[in-house]
């Protein structure tokens, strides 16, 4: 059996495929190297999917692909924690922009973009992926993600810089404090995946002013800051894996329309095209 794991940094979807049978999802923590060990990713396996980790003699290929994955030091995090609960598997880590890529793209060229907690991107030609100088985090980039807006909203609000009745539905959403954001971003683990968790608040002030605008200054930052940078970035097409991109696609659409960018795909999540393309170019390898 064939088992593939597409991982963020707040979750990880996992689909296993079952011969003759109807395949098996699970669900578990994101999985990201830079901010686990392998012994903290190997608790998190034996704590949240049992289930999955009780069928390990039976899985004979485990693909992984995550945020995060994009050194060799980084793979081997992962590749040990993995081989440590599925002792008989072959186990295959690499980046999640990979993984996107072979949802969206397949075996065509093209520029795959991740907008979910963290984002990315990078050009696929076909058969691997071209890494730019993008991915720098939540610190230092991750323009137009969840962490992105999540931020920004917590800024907006502590600033006083929020409109006055959305500042009061986000008071009562929230409930938050100075402290309690100093706290849980300076001082705990998944600081990114805490920032990210506000951008919900988006949804249900999509049509203000305040929201439009801020989705506007996101987008059009990704666009310019990651898109452009690739000289033909308006001669191959444009595709967008992640929650944000789905969810607000119509604001990221008319973004890059603004700015000659051709969106291909825009998928929520690859993991079952992901399970697909990897089967299918299995079948095709021993032929």
């Amino acid at each position: 059996m064939i088992l593939v794991a597409d991982s963020g940094s707040s979750k990880t979807d996992w689909l296993l495929s079952v011969p003759g049978q109807q395949n098996k999802a699970f669900k578990s923590a994101g999985l990201n190297p830079y901010f686990l060990t392998e012994k903290e990713i190997a608790k998190i396996l034996k704590d949240q999917v049992p289930d999955m980790i009780a069928l390990a003699s039976d899985i004979t290929e485990i693909y992984f692909f995550g945020a995060g994955c994009s050194s060799p030091d980084r793979h081997e995090i992962v590749s040990n924690a993995i081989s440590s609960l599925f002792p008989d598997a072959y186990v295959s880590v690499d980046s999640d922009l990979l993984a996107s890529a072979y949802a969206t793209c397949g075996h065509e060229k093209g520029i795959c973009c991740v907008l979910g907690t963290g984002s990315n991107i990078s050009f696929f030609d076909g058969e691997d992926i071209h890494d730019g100088q993008h991915g720098l985090g939540y610190v230092l980039g991750d323009e137009g993600s969840g962490t992105w807006f999540g931020k920004a909203l917590i800024t907006d609000y502590l600033y006083g810089n929020m409109p006055h009745d959305i500042a009061a539905k986000f008071k009562a959403a929230y409930n938050l404090t100075k402290a309690d954001v100093i706290k849980n971003v300076y001082q705990k683990a998944r600081a990114n995946s805490y920032l990210a968790a506000f951008s919900k608040f988006l949804t249900e002030i999509r049509s203000t002013e305040y929201a439009q605008a801020l989705l506007h200054k996101g987008f059009l930052d990704f666009v310019e800051s990651n898109i452009k940078s690739y000289p033909q970035y308006n001669k191959f097409k444009c595709h967008f894996v992640g929650s944000i991109a789905y969810v607000f696609a119509d604001e990221l659409k008319a973004i890059c329309e603004q700015n000659d960018v051709h969106v291909g795909k825009i998928i929520r999540q690859p993991i079952n095209d992901l399970l697909e393309f990897i089967i299918k170019r299995d079948t095709q390898a021993q032929v």
